[in-house]
């Protein structure tokens, strides 16, 4: 059996990054006592909006990102840094997310792939292409447990990306995510069921704490689905941490029982990843 606990610590977004680093030192600590895998959620260290990811973005290796590394390292844990607003040498600006090991290295780098564009009638604006920069990389990694998947909140909309993943090897795909008051009680739970259900695969998603001052809300919820489509564990909008048993032997005997990666017919359709 390859069962592993994961801790999904859904904190609030401060705006003062010492104030984040305080809580999540702290946060990090309690959770680690007993997981094998901590998670953040999307943008923990930036309060939500596109006038603020400039101002809060490091280049790789900055000031959070060595922070995190140092956390994962002193707890000999696996660390899902949830995601923070990454600078190039060319200014280009990434909702980028990092997953560090046990002895603090960086095993996992994924800049967010599909940008948050929508405009929902009587409900959310919001447009991240006005700022930030999609990235190109179907993200595995691999674990002494197995082979897991990362990507970022909007993402998880895609069925081409998480089909990828699951045929790069991933049996659960990591997922910092914030979505909103308008998709949040429509689309999250939905979404992450069936993603799990499709590719029967274990998905895991970590949001913010749900701040009803901020100009963005997160709707919270953070989130465990399994290979057979099911809700596993699921928090409210309060900050707090979640901690989850899976056993990834389970997405194998999901597989065996319901074929479907099988019996794809890749005689009539493909994907593929471009390169």
């Amino acid at each position: 059996m390859r069962k592993i606990r994961i801790a999904q610590i859904q904190m609030p977004v401060f705006a003062d990054k010492k104030d984040t680093v305080e809580y999540i030192e702290k946060a990090v600590k309690r959770a680690s006592e007993n997981a094998d895998f901590v998670t953040l959620p999307e943008m923990f260290c930036c309060p939500y909006s596109i006038d603020n990811f400039a101002d809060y973005a490091e280049k790789d290796g900055g000031e959070m990102w060595k922070v995190c590394s140092e956390l994962a390292k002193e707890h000999g844990i696996y660390l899902s840094a949830g995601t923070m607003p990454e600078t190039d040498e060319d200014e280009n600006i990434y909702n980028t997310a990092y997953v560090f090991d046990r002895n603090g290295k960086c095993i996992a780098k994924h800049r967010k792939m599909h940008l948050f564009d929508i405009d929902v009638k009587g409900g959310q604006r919001f447009k991240e292409s006005e700022v930030l920069t999609p990235g190109n990389d179907v993200t595995v990694f691999d674990t002494e447990f197995g082979t897991f998947g990362l990507c970022i909140c909007y993402d998880i909309r895609f069925p081409e990306l998480s089909r990828l993943m699951t045929l790069k090897g991933a049996e659960a795909v990591l997922v910092p995510a914030a979505f909103n008051m308008t998709t949040g009680p429509s689309h999250w739970e939905l979404l992450f069921k069936s993603q799990s259900l499709n590719n029967q695969i274990f998905a895991i998603g970590t949001a913010p704490a749900r701040d009803p001052l901020a100009s963005y809300q997160s709707w919270g919820h953070s989130i465990v689905t399994d290979p057979w489509g099911r809700v596993v564990h699921q928090m409210d909008e309060k900050e707090g941490i979640m901690t989850t048993e899976i056993d990834l032997d389970y997405a194998a005997e999901v597989r065996e029982q319901i074929p479907v990666l099988k019996q794809r017919r890749t005689d009539v359709y493909t994907l593929s990843e471009n390169k």
